[in-house]
This record gives C-alpha cells, sequence and structure tokens, in this order.
C-alpha cells in the first residue's frame, strides 16, 4: 500500500521518535524503517533541538507507512485517535498484544466479544492506542477517529466532509446506536470511509471520556500542487485553526498537515546550503507556498 498512501499518519514524540518505530517494526509483519531526518541549525531558535539529532523516522507496519517525530514534550497522546489492526488468527493478535502491552494498559481487555472472537484496546508504553482484532479488512491498519466531549455526535459530519474534499473517497459503512444501546440513537456507532482508496473509520461515544483529538497524531497529506493545498487548507481550515508550517486543526478538532510533495525532495537534497535556505523558508509559512519553497531550493531571494 505505501507506493499509493497520500495521508500518513505523524505520530509527536519527545524524544522516542527512534525507538518507538524501532520497537514497531520489530512486532508487525512486512514491517520496515525508511528515512530518517535530522534537525540542522536553521529554526534552531524555534524547536531547540540539538543540531544532528534524529528529527522525523518514517517506518512501513504491514506496508502501512508512519511518520515519528521528536517534536517535543508539548502534546500527549489519546484514545481519539487509535490504530485498528486485523489479523488473520487469534493467536496473531496474541503475539501482538504481549509485547504492546508490556509498559502499557488495557483499555479493553483482550477477549471474545459480540464483534470478534478475538479482540482488545490498548495503550503502549509510548502512549499510543491500539485496537487489535480478528476478521478481513481493506487494509491491516487503520487510523480510527472517536468523537467525544464536545465533538460527541459529529462523526458522521466528519466523514462527509472529508469524503467531499479528497477525490474518489466514499462512505463505506454506517451502523447507527439503535434505542437502548446506551448512547443517542442515530449516532454513528461504527463508520468506515476510504479518502481516496485509504481506509478510516470513525465512531461517536457520548461515555465521560476525559480525552479528545491533539497534535500528538495529525495525519500529512502529500499534495502535488498549489491548487490542493489551498483546496484543503480553506475547506479545512474553516471553522478550525490555522498553525505554522502546514499545520492545521479542522473544525472537530482533528490535525493536518498539508504539505507539497516536493518538500521532501528538497529538505533531502545533498546540498546543505539549498536545505538551509528551505528550511528557513517553510519555518516562516502557515500555509505552505510551492512557489516561494521552490524560489528558496533555487537560490532566488524575494
Amino acid at each position: 500500500m505505501s507506493k499509493q498512501q497520500r495521508i500518513v499518519p505523524c505520530l509527536w514524540f519527545d524524544r522516542d521518535a527512534e525507538d518507538a518505530a524501532s520497537f514497531y517494526t520489530s512486532l508487525f509483519p512486512h514491517a520496515r524503517l525508511n528515512n530518517v531526518t535530522r534537525y540542522g541549525t536553521e529554526g534552531q531558535e524555534i524547536t531547540g533541538r540539538t543540531p544532528g539529532s534524529v528529527m522525523t523516522v518514517e517506518f512501513e507496519l504491514a506496508g502501512y507507512r508512519f511518520t515519528a517525530l521528536n517534536g517535543g514534550p508539548e502534546f500527549a497522546f489519546t484514545p481519539a485517535v487509535s490504530f485498528y489492526v486485523t489479523c488473520a488468527t487469534p493467536a496473531e493478535v496474541d503475539a501482538l498484544w504481549a509485547p504492546l502491552i508490556d509498559g502499557g494498559q488495557a483499555l479493553m481487555e483482550l477477549d471474545t466479544y459480540d464483534w470478534s472472537p478475538r479482540y482488545g484496546w490498548l495503550r503502549d508504553r509510548f502512549g499510543v492506542t491500539w485496537q487489535l482484532t480478528v476478521g478481513d479488512a481493506p487494509q491491516p491498519v487503520i487510523p480510527s477517529l472517536l468523537f467525544v466531549g464536545d465533538q460527541h455526535g459529529r462523526a458522521e459530519e466528519a466523514m462527509r466532509l472529508y469524503t467531499e474534499l479528497f477525490p474518489g473517497s466514499t462512505i463505506d459503512a454506517v451502523a447507527r446506536y439503535a434505542a437502548g444501546e446506551g448512547d443517542v440513537e442515530g449516532y454513528v456507532k461504527y463508520g468506515q470511509f476510504s479518502l481516496g482508496g485509504e481506509t478510516f473509520i470513525a465512531m461517536d461515544s457520548g461515555l465521560d471520556h476525559a480525552f479528545t483529538f491533539t497534535e500528538a497524531i495529525s495525519f500529512e497529506v502529500a499534495c502535488t500542487s498549489q491548487a490542493q493545498i489551498d483546496h484543503l487548507w480553506e475547506h479545512l481550515t474553516a471553522g478550525g485553526e490555522e498553525q505554522p508550517c502546514g499545520w492545521l486543526k479542522d473544525r472537530f478538532g482533528v490535525s493536518w498537515q498539508i504539505e507539497p510533495l516536493v518538500l521532501q525532495d528538497y529538505l533531502q537534497d545533498p546540498d546543505p546550503d539549498r536545505v538551509a535556505r528551505v528550511m528557513r523558508a517553510f519555518l516562516q509559512m502557515t500555509k505552505v507556498d510551492i512557489p516561494t519553497l521552490t524560489r528558496a531550493y533555487e537560490g532566488h531571494s524575494d
């Protein structure tokens, strides 16, 4: 799936990005570590990071791509975004559960449930939450969004917005709460949707959860044109919040990074002067502007 994956979950750590990526890739099938980027001297007063220290680690689990970022202690993972992992057998669930729960905490105990012969929900030692189950799924790892608190009841609204914004997207399944099921009748008990061929889950929960969405998990969207960036930025920031360096919070509190595909090429250039110019320009942006990055890359001043 990695070659076609346009939307990549980004996990924000303080300093554990490299350890977490290595741990996860040791557990999952068809897993591997990919590119590692390091902090430079540009923007050190903003990042507070030592030049040469690890900034991001790209990795894959069962062919599904992630980015791990060492960003600082500001944000904490919550169960508002978890990763739904579908295994072929109960034994495979058990084999993943044991190391993931080590140093972590069960949110729903590993057991037999109405929807699965083997299911459990846990928080691992780094704070990331995982739902493990047995069955068939369109992809082995699926981001799951839980709409709670002030966002309770907005799962369907979110699915409709997201599928309208990304070409080739569909709402594939919606199961609603019935009367007497412990939530508001008609709210989304389980929703599955596809954004350009990539599967996501959305659910409402009216329980008294002491958490919500945070920037600790964001979704990187690689855009091939400024028009794509402008379109997503306009609609995702409506009712939300613009943030530096292509980050934003949408109206539901979900975090996104809207960035050009070419940015990674620029930042991986072997010429350190080019990389420094691009990073200097990038750190001054809110919405990312490709022509400005290109001018910086080519050494043209505005």
